[in-house]
């Protein structure tokens, strides 16, 4: 493209036109993923003749060129893409794009379509017939080669394609079972709507024909000989005598007919309708990525969406992304990566059977800033969800104000409107967004000033009378649009889209009836202070004009517009994705190195490494634990305990008491000044090896945000070296309760999900002792009610949980023992009933219809009960001499279920007595 725009400034306006038009709309690119320093590619190329027409029995020659990764061979058979280019391109125009698919392992095919390039045969526009009976014929190719993968006896092939290519990879999907995954991209659903668009609800069977954009298709290198037509009337049929350049006669009939008239015969229609993937979309069964570009006044997202919701219908997996680029435009730098990483993806996991299953989650592009780069302007894709379709997850209903207009249809319908210039949104230097209404010619409808930004992702829809003013006409033609107001008064029209409307003529507006209206769908964010302008016009230069003069009246019904709204959230684009993936890699080879000089200090020290008897069961033992700074500062001083096996072991003290560094030590993060760690009777140290039956969450988790919880613990267990199989992911999985979100991206957890997740990788391998360090943090109640049952259910078959905590409400709940520090000192350890103590005062819980009542009523007055307190669903009774077991008994037969009973002094009441007296 740069090379294009560096070449366009040399043409007169005309050859300029048709060059960028030739290479930006018709030869549109496909994008895959560049290969970089991927494996080494041969090519070989070769004039392959393969059977089609209607029988499949006429032989074409096809220019070819197969690109094979070096590790392709009979023994390593590799997966097969084809790759098809656009309209006016050949094999040529997406060389680079196959050798870097090539090189990452697939052998990929591409091919000049008939009637382009070296290629035999004429131009059928992908008739199912021709061009889709010639690709068959390219998949009975690569079946026969013993260097191409198989899978239950079928050729394993996927097939990407952008405009006339990403139309041939849904209909060969269509017609063909073998496809296993495709990618189409700015492509059509109907190229008869494509062309002849209709935006009303039950309008007429064809709509407005989209003149500019197919005299660009049919004029190309290719096509029909301008000198061939001069002179020739409407009236003029069948054509015949026409030179149609490569194009078959039939389509070249249709494309005069059209041009001269406007219109197209039935048989025309039904010709397109049949050239598309609209009639074959219940037939795809191969899963499909579908990009589509929302610069694009050709194929606009309304293509896209109609095959989305086509092929998901039957069951089919479809993920639809949009991005900033199309037949306008080629979108930004950021789009293009993403379409890339989107592509490989999708090829990855359904051809190679590698990689997360890349989801259906719907992307957008949003309008970011401005590249320090290279001055472009950047964006950022936002993500949301399953598709949403073009009517959003909800709408804004818009009040417009403006009364019925009059606007005129000049003679011959000049001059008029321009609203885009196909092809040239970005190589001529032109905004995407161009717009000239012609005074007298269009009619305004505006909105008040929005309060807020308005994020707009979808089709705005309005309601349209319109009557004839003047001479009787007999039909309407309106090209409604959407403006974006700034505040200093200035409008843009978003992507230059517009919605040609065709209206029954009626000759009164009150007896008119309103005709509802779907605008182009977009992507735009309307400012704070900006206005919505419906403007409804009467021409446009990119299509097929009405020609008689006349004046008609206007309105938009109820004076209001409605906006589709999808919330969504910023991915953070594919630039930030790859700091990831580079931030990981330096972590994993930093790693890699700290455990290289862990065991090489290890074994240069000599480190003791043999059982002290006796203490060979126990989890923990920890003996005149000391650590002190350089500076002096004493953080750990003196400190003992033991964690026997089965116990969950509560770590307790306020900031700055020493746990933390102590749990640090224990990890062998740092070295103590003085004291011993034991770890079922092993010495800890740096890089000693039964730091393999410790599982840690110890400051915080660094998960990978674009990855799926489940690849993130499947990664950090491949850094640890160990066989998989010791992983017991499973097993973790089910303790840590995740469910069905460890397949989701970790960008979309909340904090509950994230500490789950943290405590499933500690959980990996099913460690003998778990070590936590707050593991509730950022928690609300009902997850930290959760976590408590997460940590009670490790700790089971013989296992050990150290927690260190600051809620000690949970960890009275949660724990067996405690162990209190404070000042970097022991105060107290034990089981949690001897740390609270004994308490005259008790909580009892009961159950029942009106327990409460009943259960006060029992105990007041009791001997040896001095008080009785209803407290919620239980009550707080002091005792003075009688047992436990008495007031039990009392009310057990009385009637009243006692659920529990417990002493009334709080592990909370004895933390603040220890710590005060220190």
């Amino acid at each position: 493209m740069s090379r294009l725009r560096r070449f366009v400034p040399r043409l007169t306006r005309g050859r300029a036109i048709a060059a960028c038009l030739a290479v930006i709309v018709l030869g549109a690119a496909i994008v895959v993923v560049n290969a970089g320093n991927g494996e080494p590619v041969t090519s070989e190329s070769h004039m392959l003749t393969v059977k089609s027409g209607p029988g499949r029995d006429t032989p074409i020659s096809l220019d070819t060129t197969l690109y094979l990764p070096e590790s392709a061979s009979k023994d390593h058979p590799v997966p097969a893409v084809l790759v098809a280019h656009g309209f006016g391109g050949s094999k040529d125009s997406v060389a680079t794009d196959a050798h870097d698919l090539a090189a990452r392992g697939y052998a990929v095919l591409a091919w000049s379509a008939r009637g382009f390039g070296r290629s035999s045969g004429t131009i059928s526009l992908d008739d199912p017939d021709y061009e889709v009976n010639d690709a068959r014929g390219l998949i009975d190719y690569l079946a026969q080669r013993p260097d191409i993968l198989q899978r239950h006896g079928d050729v394993v092939v996927g097939v990407v394609g952008g405009s006339y290519g990403g139309a041939l990879a849904l209909m060969l999907a269509g017609y063909d079972t073998r496809v296993d995954a495709i990618v189409p991209q700015i492509t059509w659903n109907n190229l008869a709507r494509a062309f002849f668009p209709e935006s009303s609800a039950g309008g007429p069977a064809q709509g407005v024909f989209k003149s500019q954009w197919a005299g660009l298709f049919f004029g190309s290198g290719s096509g029909i000989s301008v000198a061939s037509v001069l002179g020739r009337g409407a009236q003029s049929k069948p054509h015949n005598d026409v030179q149609c350049g490569r194009f078959t006669q039939e389509i070249c009939a249709i494309y005069l007919q059209a041009a001269t008239t406007g219109r197209a015969t039935p048989e025309a229609i039904a010709r397109l309708e049949h050239n598309s993937p609209a009639p074959v979309l219940n037939r795809i069964t191969a899963p499909t990525l579908l990009i589509q570009g929302q610069t694009d006044t050709l194929f606009p997202l309304a293509e896209a969406d109609a095959n989305a919701r086509g092929i998901a219908a039957h069951g089919t997996p479809v993920r639809v992304a949009w991005y900033s680029g199309g037949h306008d435009s080629p979108g930004s730098d950021e789009d293009t990566l993403h379409n890339k990483q989107l592509t490989l993806q999708w090829l990855d996991h359904y051809l190679k059977g590698t990689g997360p299953d890349p989801g259906r989650s719907f992307t957008y592009s949003a309008a970011g800033g401005v590249s320090a780069r290279n001055s472009r302007a950047t964006t950022v894709t936002r993500q949301a969800g399953d598709y949403p379709g073009l009517h959003g997850r909800s709408s804004d209903t818009v009040a417009l104000t403006g009364a019925p207009q009059q606007v005129a249809n000049p003679p011959g319908s000049t001059p008029a409107a321009i609203s885009s210039l196909p092809g040239l949104g970005s190589a001529g230097g032109l905004a995407s967004g161009l717009s000239i209404d012609v005074p007298g010619q269009y009619a305004t409808f505006q909105s008040r000033p929005f309060a807020q930004a308005v994020d707009v992702v979808g089709a705005p829809q309005i309601r349209v009378r319109a009557s004839v003013a003047t001479a009787p006409a007999r039909e309407i033609v309106l090209y409604a649009k959407l403006y974006d107001v700034g505040a200093d008064g200035k409008p843009s029209l978003p992507q230059g889209l517009i919605a040609p409307v065709r209206l029954p003529a009626s000759t009164d507006l009150a007896s008119a009836d309103p005709v509802s209206v779907t605008l182009p769908a977009i992507a735009h964010r309307f400012e704070a202070g900006h206005r919505a302008r419906i403007v409804l016009a009467t021409s446009d230069q990119a299509f097929h004009n009405l020609p008689d003069p006349a004046v008609y009246t206007v309105a938009v019904a109820g004076n209001t517009v409605t906006l589709p709204l999808v919330p969504s959230s910023p991915v953070g684009g594919l630039g930030a994705l790859w700091r990831w993936i580079l931030l990981a890699l330096v972590i994993a080879v930093a790693l890699g190195v700290a455990i290289a000089v862990f065991v090489v200090r290890a074994r240069h020290r000599r480190v003791d490494r043999s059982v002290r008897p006796g203490a060979e069961n126990t989890p923990l033992v920890i003996e005149g634990l000391r650590k002190a700074y350089g500076d002096g500062y004493l953080a750990v001083r003196d400190v003992s305990f033991e964690v026997g096996l089965g116990q969950v072991v509560g770590l307790l003290g306020p900031n700055g008491a020493g746990k933390t560094t102590t749990l640090r030590m224990l990890m062998g993060l740092i070295s103590p000044t003085a004291g011993e760690i034991l770890v079922f009777g092993h010495r800890v140290s740096a890089g000693a090896p039964v730091l393999s039956r410790i599982g840690a969450f110890v400051e915080g988790s660094g998960f990978l945000p674009h990855l799926s919880g489940g690849d993130n613990l499947r990664q950090y267990w491949r850094a640890t070296g160990r066989p998989e199989a010791d992983a017991h992911v499973e097993e973790a999985l089910e303790i840590a309760g995740l469910g069905a979100a460890i397949d989701r991206r970790v960008k979309a957890y909340s904090q509950g999900m994230r500490q789950r997740l943290a405590i499933a990788q500690a959980m990996l391998g099913l460690p003998d002792l778990l070590v936590l360090d707050e593991p509730t943090n950022g928690l609300d109640p009902p997850q930290i009610r959760e976590m408590r049952e997460v940590l009670k259910r490790y700790a089971t078959d013989g296992r050990t949980v150290l927690v260190s905590s600051h809620l000690l409400a949970e960890v009275e709940q949660t724990c067996t023992h405690v162990v209190v520090m404070h000042k970097g000192e022991l105060v107290a350890s034990g089981p949690v009933e001897d740390i609270v103590g004994e308490s005259t005062s008790v909580l009892i819980e009961v159950t029942g219809e009106d327990a409460v009542a009943a259960a006060v009523k029992t105990l007041t007055g009791m001997a040896g009960v001095s008080t009785v307190e209803a407290n919620g669903s239980g009550l707080v009774v002091d005792l003075d001499g009688t047992a436990r077991s008495e007031v039990v008994r009392s009310l057990v037969g009385a009637g009243v279920g006692v659920e529990r009973i417990a002493p009334r002094r709080r592990l909370e009441d004895v933390f603040l007595a220890l710590v005060e007296d220190k």
